[in-house]
């Protein structure tokens, strides 16, 4: 009978559903096992074949769990806020929600298309007030520990959307949406102080299994450095602060920068005589975006203030005072001193501007062809007082002290990470449950409000002042103080999408707690998720957010571990046909609904894990999607040869105990490319030598979780017990996994005259002696003289003859 994938696929799919066989259970005495992917944005264009690798790795490690006796919680739900469903609402005058709920059921389908062990009966959705009553919960207390706080800051504006865009939604300095210029303007947002965990964020990666790679991005995102701020003052009696990681190199000191936002600019105005010039350059630097202004091989651009100017404290020279677009002001103080004979940018930006070069560092080349930046043992102190003589290592300590008792500066860590932009000016969002007082200042909701729901609203599009569509629902809007009773205003803004994915993994541990984001008893049993598996895009927003949220609940007493995640792995993309990353641009997207429609769910699993290894990125290959159809045939049509036999034959007993601690093995190490390798190599020896049914049965349940819509129906043919998703996962004994016997070439003279079987411990002159006896060799040293016989254990025999 040949196989036909759509009716098996569907039958068993039905099956586990009715069976509820993947739902875990709380308070299991097993022990637990909770794996998590990263649950999906549902867009309108619905899963592509990039999403399944993920789901399907994590999906094999889960079901082979299951059958290994663990309580395996391997959960999935929407972050569904977010705004490509606001824009798609307001281009087509749809609800967000409706929109929300049509391309779920569309992931949703698909996802259950896969064959996906899945715990469906704790979906969870972003979007549902039952949820995100515990997102606003969380901002409640971070707010009340003053962790979320208000601030004025410079963001990006679209001019023709009126509204703030984050840095991800500006491309090459316009809206990626409407393609309008997009400029600077100052508002004021919300921001969560992550900075406080800065310290604590890259001390604890220590304590956690996540792949190198991924500590090393968040180390680098997150920036740790030390040095020092220093104190300039300027000719008009303001003080300039500045942070610097060599302090040593202060005597060398020519000019400074500022940011063109700079306050100090408007301070000065008076004084300056190109104020024109200097608001004229403010103005074009509005319009790029942080990176543009940033890029390292950007030309240098800038303005020297006309009128004030600096005073190096370690010299008491002036020096100039320019406005840069490449200091930002939302970046440490706005300000930062100059050493051009000692840093690349400085260097450049000085003989751009005609600025002075002194050499305070010795050790290098000419210091007017090229900056010396060394920071070893080779550098030497000169032009620097009492640092002369010094090495860089002994200089910054010395400074610093200086610094310090001069009462002008003194040591200080810094991070280039910055504190959580989050708010939005968006409609489909978890509104912030605060509300402004005139009397109180911003007042929290009281708790047995939550969830504050969204209110429904004509119009999706941002106010003409950039404020949230819902600041025009003044019925909702106007409220009273929950402090005093007086009159106030609900705050306009909502969440950023990263808010709902930054506790996900808590809720899903008990999904239908209506007291609680979950209960205490629930938490302490599945804290931590034992495996994380998501995209290094992932890696410095999304990642590093959730485990500041989860140590802060830890602060306060909710969860029960410092780390959310025990390990974190991640997958590399497929690309398409071409190398190329998959985009409907490009015309290369492959549409998972079709390759299951054409070769099967199981096809699909397979050849995403035999696709190479699973941490690097693949071109996508029909070819090689057909090669994995074949096999499946194979195993399909090799049921109809099975033989009987309930214990594994002589011939086999090495293969199977080996194969079974190979694919276990590379299971759980994310090498199924590996472990279908050795699968197949299992089926030929199968057509090769015949097969039982006990091996059969075997290599079934090894394949299952790979591909477990075929497996589960033989297995149901061939009379095995119950659902071969729950059976128990097959046991190798170790010293059955080696070979009693080894198979030796025999040379004669070097050239290969047979093979022979022998113990493998077996002395050598057995091995000649056995080696003799053959018919061929016999035939090939007749007449002559035995010169030698070598024999190299287990490989080789070769006898020399003249």
């Amino acid at each position: 009978m040949k196989y036909d994938h759509k009716l098996v696929e569907k039958k068993w799919q039905d099956i586990w559903d009715e069976a509820h066989c993947f739902e875990a259970e709380n308070g299991s005495e097993k022990k637990k096992f909770y794996a998590l992917v990263e649950f999906p944005y549902p867009s309108g264009q619905g899963l592509h074949v990039g999403h399944p690798r993920s789901y399907t790795a994590l999906d094999i490690v889960a079901r082979k769990k299951r059958m290994q006796g663990y309580n395996v919680l391997y959960p999935m739900g929407w972050d569904a806020f977010g705004l490509p469903t606001e824009n798609f609402a307001i281009k087509n005058h749809i609800h967000p929600a409706e929109v929300t709920k049509k391309n779920v059921a569309r992931f949703k389908g698909q996802l259950k298309s896969l064959g996906l062990s899945f715990d469906w009966s704790r979906e969870i959705n972003t979007t549902d007030p039952n949820y995100y009553k515990w997102t606003q919960w969380i901002f409640l207390q971070l707010f009340k520990k003053g962790l979320a706080y208000k601030k004025e800051m410079s963001v990006n504006w679209c001019t023709s959307c009126k509204c703030v865009l984050a840095n991800e939604e500006v491309v090459n300095g316009v809206c990626e949406r409407c393609g309008s210029e997009v400029v600077h303007k100052t508002k004021s947002q919300w921001m969560l102080a992550i900075t406080k965990y800065a310290q604590r964020l890259i001390d604890d990666l220590d304590e956690v299994d996540f792949i190198e790679r991924v500590k090393v991005q968040q180390r680098n995102w997150i920036g740790r450095s030390t040095g020092a701020e220093v104190d300039f003052k300027t000719t008009e009696g303001d003080t300039l602060t500045v942070y610097t990681t060599r302090p040593d190199t202060l005597f060398g000191a020519t000019y400074m920068v500022i940011s063109p936002e700079h306050p100090a600019v408007e301070k000065w105005a008076n004084q300056l005589k190109n104020i024109d010039a200097v608001r004229a350059y403010r103005e074009e630097a509005a319009r790029k975006s942080d990176f543009e202004r940033t890029e390292l091989n950007k030309d240098k651009t800038g303005v020297k203030l006309d009128g004030v100017a600096a005073i190096n404290p370690v010299n008491g020279r002036e020096i100039p005072i320019f406005v840069s677009d490449y200091v930002l002001m939302g970046y440490g103080t706005g300000a930062i001193m100059a050493v051009p004979a000692h840093d690349d940018r400085d260097w450049e930006f000085a003989k751009k501007f005609g600025c002075e070069i002194i050499e305070v560092v010795s050790g290098g080349e000419d210091v007017q062809k090229a900056a010396f930046t060394a920071k070893d043992e080779t550098g030497i102190l000169v032009n620097s007082d009492f640092l002369n003589g010094k090495t860089v290592k002994d200089a910054i300590p010395a400074m610093i002290a200086w610094l310090e008792e001069k009462d002008i500066g003194h040591a200080k860590v810094q991070y280039k990470l910055r504190d959580w932009v989050f708010s939005r000016q968006r409609y489909w969002g978890e509104p912030i449950p605060l509300v402004y007082c005139e009397k109180c200042g911003w007042v929290p909701i009281p708790e047995d409000q939550l969830p504050l729901t969204l209110p429904d609203v004509e119009s999706y599009e941002p106010t003409e002042n950039g404020e949230s569509p819902l600041a025009k629902m003044t019925d909702w809007v106007n409220t009273t103080c929950p402090c005093c009773g007086g009159p106030a205003k609900r705050e306009t803004d909502t969440m950023p999408q990263w808010a709902g994915s930054s506790w996900y993994f808590l809720r899903y541990m008990d999904p239908h707690n209506d007291k609680a984001l979950a209960s205490k008893e629930a938490l302490e049993y599945w804290s931590p998720v034992d495996w994380y598996n998501g995209g290094m895009e992932h890696t410095t927003l999304h990642l590093l957010y959730s485990r500041f949220w989860h140590k802060f609940l830890y602060d306060i007493g909710v969860v029960p571990t410092k780390e959310p995640y025990a390990k974190r792995t991640s997958h590399g993309m497929i690309l398409g046909e071409n190398g190329e990353k998959m985009s409907k641009s490009r015309g290369n997207v492959v549409n998972p609904d079709e390759i299951v429609d054409t070769y099967g769910a199981d096809t699909m699993r397979l050849y995403e894990m035999f696709i190479g290894d699973f941490e690097k990125a693949a071109p996508w290959s029909p070819k090689s999607i057909k090669g994995c159809r074949r096999f499946l045939e194979r195993v399909w049509g090799l049921a109809e040869k099975v033989q009987e036999g309930d214990e594994y034959s002589k011939q086999h007993e090495v293969l199977m105990h080996r194969t079974i601690k190979k694919v276990g093995e590379d299971a759980d190490n994310l090498k199924a490319n590996t472990a279908i390798a050795a699968l197949m190599t299992m089926l030929n020896e199968f057509y090769d030598k015949g097969v039982n049914k006990a091996e059969y049965m075997t290599f079934l349940t090894l394949l299952n979780p790979f591909a477990p819509h075929i497996t589960e129906e033989l297995w149901q043919q061939m009379g095995g017990e119950g659902l071969l998703s729950v059976a128990p996962w097959p046991v190798y004994e170790e010293a059955k996994t080696v070979e009693d016997t080894v198979e030796m070439a025999v040379q004669v003279n070097g050239k290969l005259k047979c093979t022979i079987k022998l113990p493998v411990d077996c002395d050598k002159q057995v091995a000649i002696d056995t080696a003799l006896a053959e018919e061929k060799v016999q035939n090939a040293i007749a007449g002559k003289e035995m010169v030698k016989q070598i024999v190299v254990p287990g490989k080789i025999v070769n006898l020399v003859v003249r």
